[in-house]
């Protein structure tokens, strides 16, 4: 055995050896913290984990020498222990010198207790990286000091978020390096702000260390005097996350039926969200039935309630079908009933995702058939952009539209990610392809449209086209914000007017106003705001009039999707303009408020904009003035009507 694990003393070591009931009572009902430590290949994530458990002193001696011993046999740190192997298990990871499965390692400090999962750095098993970051409240990104921002560091960001984590701290290693450089640092940390502004994370954190001489690890380094803030270990312990228990919306996924005798039927699982008391009325899904719970009962007895995370056998008041995959949840908070479904997927197949492809899809208890019915985009990670695309290829990450051949009881992601989160499986080979989270702002329900049918007024359209003396047309103006969409309408709707042609503007910010003021800007209320948009653009085309709506309207999908809502009357309009233009004449301020950081996600500055690819009409506010765009516009618009 060699000086270093002589000198070696494990925290409480007495305590676990002389009395370990104790030592565990402890420990047991401190906070957990679930964390996701994940980055490029060699920016030292293993070796952060092994020096987070040998500077707490959380290393057994045995396995302290077992360590030392390794080190020597695959030469990896010149007489010193290489901290990398204690989670590196498998022989090729030691071999090979990276991460290929997924390690989790426990411990816990007098503050909080603490399990940490060591992702994989290479592309190839990102799926592994998925995986774990699914289990996990905060994600450590580790960055080479020397190599600053990579792919990798974008994808496995993305990856983080996609899976429902919202607090990130980006732990920049290899201080040593580079000198301690204070500039370096803030660099990197510039770099990486600008490229998450994109995604929607709560919080970000920055701290430089040295995981491979401890510095900024567990105690403070001197040579990094600049730095502030709390080393690692002390920032991780005090570090406060919102509580992510869900406690409303009670659902609970049958996992087993339980009937030991004529006399017992029970239905077991676990409460994945909400609470539900002896007595509550609960609804059985998908068929819709009625029940009251009758008694609860867990492997220590009777409870009068259960909540999130306890496993229990339910027992109701009426016998009805309730089996394996059905989900219990209260009348007053039901989750959706669908077969028609967006998701983000991350592919994890050799064999690429392509539309009308089949897999089975598993969420919770629930395995249903699935069809791939569209490819919306799939991720450019380097900028977070959207590419249009015809499948996904291995480690690919994506947007698209499944149809599912029985309906399929979820929530969104967002709202409750044991019931918004699946994996899909190749019906072929029975493994697992992709792992995915539900989005459900634009379901087509399975119980909508139900009971509903077309009302056909008595007057026509012919009627109305000769009473008004024009016909309806939709002008469907879209551009960056400035680039002179709303003045153009003002332009149009006076000049129509003059003429007696009866026409209305429908303006992006006053819908926002009202109809659509529950809708934010992500790119799905942003889809979510064209498609009512397009849809009041029809009924008032139904009524005779012209309508001018003015919407950036940044995703030709959308522009698409309200083209196909208004049918023949619509007309696409690109008021085209670059983007100094449009910050010099910024008429909402919008990029003023941009650059002091109010907001984030303007289009054109860190959102994107997908410019039409062939616009009925194109005009330039650039090269001519809105005046002349105006002109142009209502030349063709008399033509049409």
């Amino acid at each position: 055995m060699n000086k270093q694990t002589i000198d070696y003393i494990v925290r409480e070591q007495d305590l676990i050896t002389q009395d370990l009931s104790t030592y565990l009572k402890r420990h047991e009902k401190k906070e957990m913290l679930r964390l996701l430590v994940a980055g490029s290949v060699d920016d030292g994530k293993s070796t952060l984990i092994g020096r987070l458990l040998y500077d707490s002193h959380l290393i057994y001696r045995d396995h302290l020498e077992s360590i030392y011993q390794d080190s020597k046999v695959f030469n990896t740190t010149e007489n010193e222990i290489d901290l990398s192997l204690l989670t590196d298990g498998l022989r090729a990871e030691r071999e090979q010198g990276i991460t290929i499965d997924v390690a989790y390692r426990y411990f816990s400090t007098e503050k909080k207790s603490f399990i940490i999962c060591d992702a994989p750095g290479h592309e190839q098993y990102t799926r592994n990286m998925a995986t774990g970051a699914s289990h996990c409240e905060m994600a450590l990104i580790l960055i080479d000091a020397r190599n600053g921002v990579r792919a990798q560091t974008r994808r496995h960001s993305l990856i983080a978020t996609i899976m429902g984590i919202q607090n990130i701290v980006v732990v920049i290693n290899k201080m040593d390096l580079v000198d301690y450089s204070e500039s370096v640092f803030q660099q990197i940390c510039e770099e990486y702000l600008d490229f998450s502004a994109k995604m929607s994370i709560n919080s970000i954190d920055f701290v430089p260390i040295s995981a491979l001489t401890g510095e900024n690890v567990v105690t403070k380094a001197e040579r990094m005097s600049w730095y502030t803030g709390e080393p690692l270990l002390s920032f991780l312990e005090n570090v406060k996350l919102a509580d992510e228990s869900n406690l409303t919306g009670f659902r609970f996924p049958v996992q087993y039926v339980i009937r030991p005798n004529s006399d017992f039927r029970g239905y077991a699982g676990s409460v994945v969200s909400g609470v539900v008391h002896e007595g509550d009325e609960i609804v059985v899904l998908p068929s819709g039935k009625h029940t009251r719970i009758k008694d609860l009962k867990t492997y220590d007895g009777y409870r009068s309630k259960a909540f999130p995370g306890m496993p229990v056998v339910l027992t109701v008041e009426n016998e009805i079908d309730i089996s394996r995959g059905t989900i219990l949840a209260k009348p007053d908070n039901l989750p959706t009933v669908t077969n028609k479904f967006d998701a983000t997927i991350v592919w994890m197949d050799e064999e690429p995702l392509k539309c009308n492809n089949e897999y089975l899809l598993k969420c919770n208890a629930q395995c249903v058939p699935v069809r791939i019915k569209s490819i919306y985009h799939k991720y450019n990670i380097n900028e977070l952009t959207h590419i249009k695309a015809d499948e996904l290829s291995l480690n690919d990450i994506g947007k698209v539209e499944l149809l599912s051949q029985r309906p399929l009881i979820c929530d969104s992601f967002t709202d409750n990610k044991e019931m918004g989160a699946f994996i899909l499986i190749s019906r072929d080979t029975n493994a697992t392809s992709g792992g995915g989270v539900i989005e459900l702002k634009q379901i087509n329900n399975a119980q909508k449209g139900q009971n509903l049918s077309k009302e056909v007024s008595f007057v026509t359209t012919d009627q109305r086209i000769k009473m008004l003396g024009h016909k309806p047309a939709t002008f469907w103006l879209t551009g960056l914000s400035g680039s002179g969409k709303s003045t153009i309408a003002k332009i149009l709707e006076a000049k129509l007017l003059e003429r007696g042609i009866l026409s209305y503007i429908l303006d992006g910010d006053n819908l926002r106003q009202g109809l659509n003021s529950d809708l934010g800007f992500s790119p799905e209320d942003r889809c979510e705001n064209i498609r009512r948009a397009a849809e009041v653009a029809k009924l008032m085309n139904d009524a005779g009039l012209v309508v001018i709506a003015a919407f950036i309207s940044p995703y030709q999908k959308d522009r698409e999707e309200a083209a196909h809502i208004i049918g023949s009357y619509y007309t696409e309009v690109y008021v085209d303009a670059d983007i100094e233009s449009c910050m010099q004449r910024d008429p909402k301020g919008l990029y003023a408020k941009h650059a002091a950081g109010a907001f984030k996600g303007l289009t054109g500055i860190d959102a994107p904009y997908e410019a039409p690819l062939k616009p009925t009409l194109h005009v330039n506010t650039t090269q001519e003035t809105e005046e002349e765009s105006s002109e142009k516009v209502l030349n063709f618009l008399l033509s049409v009507i």
